[in-house]
């Protein structure tokens, strides 16, 4: 089959941004990311025009129930399967349902229950998608480059966000939903063929046998193989303390921060523009540099600057340096977090990879925002500034237990 080309762990000293490998892989990443951002855009405008406000909250949050209640068998799947099968399985199905869609509102108007029935459909895929398009890099290029890897991937996840939604903006514009749901299948389908040329490296021949237990039991062990590893398990709770602590200030906390200084719609656009340049900076110089000595300490210590930002962004006194401040939690917030995804993927097994993806996935994607609720009942009893100061507590909490553990902080990534 394969066997006759070299896997791509054999060329450690190309680097991946000269690698067809992963740029072809990264080509797919993009283009699938941009699809995601223009599906969203659509599914909320085709939402508001058909039902209530209160309807199109139900849309909105339907896809994140089966992503919750899924993932973890997501991963279990991406190790049985293979990540790069599981990935392009997710996007065929994610075109066909899109363009299905599209091509149905051709001929009849939308109804809540049919975007109801897409979303939920949606996410029961990404379910699938997440944990295998994390559990990728490693296996597509050499341990060396991973941390290049993950800051390219941080550049290609947040041009989708830049592209993304103006695109769907002016597809909505031109053709209504009909145009922006097309687009976003089509865009789906570029992802097919740039995946399908991706060169998979051989798992090693101890860890290479078809699973023999059933799903729970295969889960369960990759579960014991995070409570075991002495780097994973305390990773994982650096990323489960730190996600509760970010996602509520920089999500809905922002909002009520803008709403409660008066900065309005286009002050809050600022802060998030600043904080995605910050964020994109930070992916840029891991791209470029390609490995950060001492990453365990580095990544505790830039979470936890990042969360110091984020108490100082409620008391900023001007929309300037709010914007400041946004910069500085996107960079060091950002580096962080390329560097866990790093060291996640270097330290754990490969057979392992796709439900140690899973795991870290549902703390980011999944538990986290469940903290929404609280933080704006916190906001409405306190204010945005005590909120904004315990939620940084919380973070700093996380980081300072991970820094404690000798393991994870002198954890170093592939020179």
């Amino acid at each position: 089959m394969t066997a006759t080309l070299p896997a791509p762990a054999e060329a450690p000293a190309r680097p991946a941004h000269r690698d067809g490998n992963i740029l072809r892989w990264l080509g797919a990443y993009t283009a699938s990311m941009i699809g995601d951002s223009v599906y969203y855009m659509a599914l909320a405008w085709a939402a508001a025009r058909t039902g209530s406000a209160t309807q199109t909250g139900l849309v909105l949050a339907a896809g994140s129930i089966p992503r919750a209640v899924l993932l973890l068998g997501g991963g279990v799947l991406a190790d049985r399967l293979g990540p790069r099968r599981v990935v392009v399985a997710s996007d065929t199905a994610r075109c066909l349902v899109i363009l299905g869609l599209a091509g149905a509102l051709l001929l009849t108007s939308p109804t809540v229950w049919m975007l109801i029935a897409v979303a939920l459909v949606f996410g029961a895929v990404d379910a699938l998608f997440l944990p295998a398009v994390g559990a990728l890099p490693p296996r597509i290029t050499a341990a060396s480059q991973l941390a290049r890897v993950q800051g390219m991937r941080g550049l290609a996840t947040r041009t989708a966000n830049v592209v993304g939604a103006p695109l769907g903006g002016v597809a909505v514009a031109l053709g209504g939903p009909v145009l922006a749901f097309a687009a976003a299948g089509i865009l789906f389908a570029v992802s097919l063929p740039l995946l399908l040329a991706v060169r998979m490296a051989p798992l090693p021949a101890s860890e290479a046998a078809a699973p023999t237990g059933s799903a729970w039991h295969e889960l369960a062990d990759g579960l014991r193989h995070i409570r075991r590893h002495p780097v994973l398990g305390p990773l994982m709770l650096v990323v489960a303390v730190s996600e509760l602590g970010f996602v509520g200030p920089l999500n809905l906390g922002l909002i009520l921060l803008s709403d409660e200084r008066g900065w309005g719609a286009s002050g809050m656009g600022w802060v998030v523009a600043a904080f995605g340049t910050g964020a994109g900076a930070s992916a840029l110089l891991l791209a470029v540099r390609g490995r950060v000595p001492r990453a365990g300490l580095v990544m505790c210590l830039t979470v936890l600057v990042g969360a110091l930002a984020i108490a100082a962004l409620a008391y900023v006194p001007s929309l300037p340096l709010a914007a400041a401040v946004a910069v500085l939690v996107g960079l060091f917030a950002g580096l962080g977090g390329s560097l866990c995804g790093a060291l996640t993927q270097t330290v754990t097994e490969p057979a392992y990879l796709g439900r140690v993806t899973s795991v870290s996935t549902l703390f980011t994607h999944a538990l986290a925002p469940l903290s929404y609720p609280v933080t704006g009942a916190a906001v409405a009893l306190w204010g945005t500034g005590p909120v904004f100061v315990a939620s940084a507590a919380l973070c700093a909490t996380g980081v300072v237990t991970g820094l404690l553990i000798a393991p994870l902080r002198r954890a170093e990534l592939p020179g």
